[in-house]
């Protein structure tokens, strides 16, 4: 029969460990590009004791506790979304055009939508599971209608966060819904129809963009098609809007194989230690700095993976696994990129690398959920039914 015993998922928390001594690392030489004068490593240390404590407490409740509260903490999120909409500009402040953060004197800000993509993962974990459980018959008719309540609990946080003018976010949030749709279990004509929906459509925005750019500014704004001219010609726009980028690029240019060491950046790169901290490890340590850092990302997304694949028969539990790979999958495949000249730049951080409170703590929130899953993974390899 059977072996069941707990175990704690120790490569997943060794690859996560791993990750916060780089970020501590590297943020302490990017804070001296920094207008703020603040000392950020210091603070991101902060963060990670609290997120470490969070992951703690998270992994002390059972996962049908957790399940429950599901649906009142989706709709917590969707009120703060709504919340940061309504604030006056004193609570409420645009920055870099977005309008998705909270100011809390004496504590900082809060920007809500980086914890609306992990509960947008339990959520739709949550209705998928629910689904299988009154129906039990596999049909077309079925998984459309899976698919149309995703799409509902989706589309909700996706609009709300597109009125700030936060499209990284949810792009972000998009990238999940798919990823998730994907290993529904839904036939695969409907995969192959909203596969065929998303090329026409990411290929009418390109055609519209050559053809007459400014039909766009309706949809996305001034300051993303700056980004998208910028990113195009970074430095025939190197004095203004490609600014950043021109730096990114050179900076990581000049670390070249082994990088310059700790410290010894010596190209500056406005908000490094934030959304381009990934040129920082390019410059100091090179290409093979920059591949270990992603390295360690890579073994941590196959631990999620490795996670629900012994979590697959609860249902709610395997699709937060796969939200969360496809969480950090998207996010390192696309800072990278951007900061490298490879992706427009979308403003999305490199998860737990990034200076930021709320995207460490709500990344650590994910884990401590994987982790919590890893506690009841099944031990057979040895075993016999």
């Amino acid at each position: 029969m059977s072996n069941n015993k707990n175990y704690f998922d120790t490569g997943l928390a060794f690859f996560t460990f791993l990750i916060m001594i780089c970020s501590i690392v590297t943020i302490s030489s990017a804070q001296k590009y920094a207008q703020y004068h603040e000392n950020f490593a210091m603070q991101q240390l902060i963060w990670f004791i609290l997120g470490s404590i969070i992951v703690a407490v998270i992994c002390f409740f059972d996962f049908e506790q957790i399940s429950k509260i599901t649906p009142y903490v989706y709709g917590f999120g969707i009120i703060l979304l709504i919340g940061i909409l309504i604030a006056p500009n004193e609570i409420a402040p645009m920055r870099n055009g977005a309008k998705s953060w909270f100011v809390i004197p004496g504590v900082g800000s809060i920007q809500p939508s980086e914890y609306m993509k992990i509960f947008l993962i339990m959520m739709i974990a949550y209705v998928v599971q629910k689904h299988y459980e009154k129906i039990t018959i596999t049909s077309f008719q079925n998984d459309v209608l899976l698919i149309l309540k995703i799409a509902v609990i989706s589309m909700i946080p996706i609009l709300l966060v597109l009125m700030q003018n936060d499209f990284g976010s949810s792009l972000v949030m998009v990238v999940i819904t798919m990823g998730m749709i994907f290993l529904s279990g839904v036939d695969w004509r409907i995969i192959l129809t909203f596969a065929s929906i998303t090329i026409t459509v990411i290929a009418g925005l390109v055609i519209t963009f050559i053809v007459d750019s400014e039909l766009l500014l309706h949809l996305f704004g001034e300051y993303q098609l700056e980004r998208i001219y910028s990113w195009l010609d970074p430095f025939g726009h190197g004095k203004d809007i490609g600014f950043q980028l021109k730096q990114s690029i050179l900076a990581m240019g000049s670390g070249m194989i082994e990088g310059k060491g700790f410290n010894g950046s010596a190209v500056y790169i406005p908000e490094a230690h934030s959304d381009f901290i990934f040129s920082i490890v390019g410059e100091e340590y090179g290409f093979l700095g920059a591949c270990f850092v992603l390295s360690l990302y890579f073994l941590m997304i196959y631990r999620f993976v490795g996670i629900a694949m012994f979590s697959k028969n609860d249902m709610y539990e395997f699709y937060i696994c796969i939200g969360m790979a496809s969480l950090f999958t998207f996010h390192v495949f696309q800072n990278a990129g951007m900061v490298s000249g490879l992706l427009p730049i979308t403003g999305i951080p490199l998860l737990l690398m990034s200076y930021g409170g709320s995207s460490v703590l709500s990344s650590m929130i994910g884990i401590g959920l994987v982790l919590n899953i890893s506690l009841k993974k099944k031990s057979s390899m040895f075993s016999q039914e």
